[in-house]
Formats: structure tokens, C-alpha cells, sequence
């Protein structure tokens, strides 16, 4: 990344087609995203949002006095998904629930990872299941324990952050960090995430430009942003008037609010669940929506 204020060329979008259908791809035409893949390829330094667009919204947009802005989401038109990637050979299930990977004394560059989770409709989505695990600063994978590994659930406004280092190198393999992202109910997206002016992402065959994260220098670490973009429709809000009259809630004695310990059982919905990790209970994350939490035991 050359500057702190990157510039998209200004291309035109095209209209529809004669004949298209709304929302097709024939309408969208060529989206931004698919013009900054090919500027990547190209060698291009565009620092790539999942949405497609450069990431000026968040990392880049000053106030005519110098000073950074405050953060915002950003979302495109929706024209692209954030794609899936390979599980790999390393993923292990019931990571710790915590957003730093780190201790004082872990060796390796000081990474921060940040972003936000929408929905195809760009509405942004809170609860999401974020699940990261990656190498060590030698490129080493901790299958004894579960060290650099853990998951988060983005918040309100649907933003999540992540502590960690920028990971090692391994053989075969480009510098990366997996991760599962998951909104409640819904199926789970395997994907990774890459790291722009890296010497191997011209050689390996995995490395997809989608995925690269926005990652400049902070003080003796590294910043990257990436916005992730699920197959799912977030909630707008009730209609006016609603569509069909409001529904009780699923009975059981699953509460939010409550400190769950490990071993803990309730039930939820007509089912009954074992608790996997210690958590304070919130809404969105009953049990049949985190099955990183909740374990169905009928």
C-alpha cells in the first residue's frame, strides 16, 4: 500500500441489459470487484474490501485537518459475496472464546484485524460467529492446544476485531489466517484471508485477491480490515404493517443474561443442549445458533 488515501478508477457503471432480469448478473454488468481483481493481477497496489471497493470508508478517509475519521462500515451494491476457501489440514473445533490471540511475550509483528459482517442486502449482522486460527510467527500450527486460535461474535453494529501477529510462513503456502464466520441459523463460510505485497501470492494456487485485507503499518505492528459478505439477508427492520403477527419465543430454560460454565445443560426449543465453553448468555447466541457454545445432546 503506497498512501493512507488510495483512488479507484472512475469506470462507469453500466446499465441494464436489454432483456436482463433484476438483479442478475447481466444487469449488474462487470462489477467493481471484477476490475480490481484484474488491477491486482495486473500489480496494481488496491487495497481490497470483500465488498469490492477500495477501503476508503473506514482506513482511509480523513478530515481536511489530517485527522482520521470516525470508523464506518462500508458497503458496495452487493455485487459479490465473500468467497470460500479450503478448511486446510489445521482446523480444530471448540476454540476459546476471545478476541486476542496474544500475550505480552508472544513473538512475531503485532497484528489487529477489524471489520464489519453484512449481509447481501448490506445490511450489517450482529451475532455472527467469526472462528480465526493461523500459524505462528515460525509458520507452526498448535495441534496440542489451542494457541492462535479462538472465535468472537461481531457485535451490534456488526463489527468485529481480532489481536493477534502477522502469521509465518509454511511450506507451499502464501501468508494467510483462516477463518469460519457463521450468522445465527445459517450455514458456515470457510474462507481465508491474505496479505497484499506478499512475494508468494503470485505462486500459490490458493490465493484469491477477494480475500486480500487492507493491512498498513501501525507504530512497530500491522492494521488489516476486511469486510465480510454472507449469503444471507440481515433484518431490516418490521414492515409496516408486519407480515404475520409476532410469535412467542421457544420455551426452555436457556436464559440470556446467565453465566454458563462447561458441562452446564438447558434446554431450548423443544431440545436439549450441553454448554462446551464458559460464557455469559447474550441474545443471539441461543444455543441452536452457536454451536461453538451449545452442543445438541437431542
Amino acid at each position: 500500500m503506497t498512501s493512507d488515501t488510495p483512488t479507484t478508477p472512475d469506470v462507469p457503471k453500466p446499465g441494464p441489459r436489454p432483456g436482463s432480469a433484476p438483479g442478475s448478473g447481466a444487469e449488474r454488468g462487470i462489477s467493481r470487484k471484477t476490475l480490481l481483481r484484474a488491477a491486482v493481477a495486473a500489480g496494481a497496489a488496491v487495497p481490497l474490501l470483500a465488498t469490492g471497493g477500495v477501503a476508503l470508508a473506514r482506513d482511509a478517509a480523513r478530515s481536511s485537518d489530517g485527522r482520521q475519521l470516525t470508523p464506518t462500515p462500508y458497503c458496495d451494491d452487493g455485487d459479490d459475496l465473500t468467497p470460500d476457501q479450503m478448511e486446510g489440514p489445521y482446523f480444530k473445533p471448540n476454540s476459546p472464546l476471545r478476541t486476542k490471540l496474544v500475550t505480552p511475550g508472544t513473538p512475531g509483528t503485532p497484528l489487529t484485524v477489524s471489520g464489519y459482517v453484512f449481509g447481501r442486502n448490506c445490511v450489517p449482522l450482529s451475532g455472527v460467529l467469526l472462528d480465526f486460527w493461523q500459524a505462528d510467527d515460525n509458520g507452526d500450527y498448535d495441534m496440542a492446544g489451542y494457541t492462535f486460535r479462538g472465535h468472537q461474535f461481531s457485535d451490534a453494529t456488526g463489527a468485529f476485531a481480532l489481536q493477534t501477529i502477522v502469521p509465518g510462513l509454511y511450506p507451499g503456502r502464501t501468508r494467510h489466517i483462516h477463518v469460519k464466520v457463521q450468522a445465527p441459523g445459517e450455514p458456515v463460510l470457510t474462507t481465508q484471508l491474505y496479505f497484499p505485497g506478499e512475494p508468494r501470492n503470485s505462486t500459490d494456487m490458493i490465493f484469491d485477491p477477494a480475500l486480500l485485507m487492507n493491512v498498513r503499518g501501525a507504530g512497530g505492528g500491522k492494521e488489516g480490515t476486511f469486510d465480510f459478505v454472507l449469503n444471507v439477508d440481515g433484518d431490516t427492520g418490521p414492515t409496516d404493517p408486519p407480515t404475520d403477527p409476532p410469535t412467542d419465543p421457544p420455551g426452555g430454560t436457556w436464559a440470556s443474561g446467565h453465566a454458563y460454565t462447561a458441562g452446564d445443560r438447558v434446554t431450548y426449543g423443544g431440545r436439549s443442549y450441553r454448554c462446551l465453553q464458559a460464557h455469559t448468555s447474550m441474545t443471539g447466541w441461543e444455543p441452536p445458533n452457536v454451536p461453538a457454545l451449545w452442543r445438541s445432546e437431542s
